[in-house]
């Protein structure tokens, strides 16, 4: 998202595809520091997290009360687990 002549240490598409990873304190330390370095310097990117964080909040905050339908989230682990599998082998 940032074609400002700046070398950063992730890409942009690396940080899209990351930032629910950041958002959920999932990556690992150093995964975090270059995702937040690269933030800092691309304000595409930094856009695109602050959209991905409100809706972050908008559905934590109108979900409270929810529960999932039984058995939604073994579904939605086994689709992980078979997304993660496509991803490798490509």
């Amino acid at each position: 998202m940032s074609d400002d002549g700046h070398t950063h240490s992730v890409s942009c598409a690396q940080v899209i595809k990351e930032v629910w990873t950041l958002l959920d304190g999932e990556c690992t330390a150093e995964s975090r520091e270059q995702l937040l370095q690269h933030l800092q310097r691309c304000p595409g990117c930094f856009e695109h997290y602050g959209i991905e964080e409100r809706v972050k909040v908008l559905i934590s905050t109108k979900c409270q009360e929810e529960k999932a339908p039984e058995g939604l989230s073994e579904r939605i682990r086994l689709e992980i687990r078979r997304t993660t599998i496509i991803e490798t082998l490509e």
